[in-house]
């Protein structure tokens, strides 16, 4: 039941890469890189597997396919 589709998907990886950047930038150990970092790595595991938990518990999709 996949409900993101690619232009979503494009974006949830773009923003992990500038998740990264910005926890690199900030010092790899902070707390903050910390959570920029498990921050990155859900956008790019929703981006892959295309599923949404937030969107399944919110009834959207952005895939035009049914």
């Amino acid at each position: 039941m996949k409900n993101v589709g690619n232009m979503d998907s494009m974006i949830r990886y773009g923003l992990a890469v500038g998740m990264v950047i910005v926890g690199l930038v900030l010092g790899a150990g902070s707390l903050i890189s910390i959570v920029l970092y498990v921050l990155a790595a859900v956008m790019v595991v929703t981006a892959s597997v295309r599923v949404c938990p937030i969107y399944l518990a919110l009834g959207l999709k952005t895939n035009t396919k049914k």
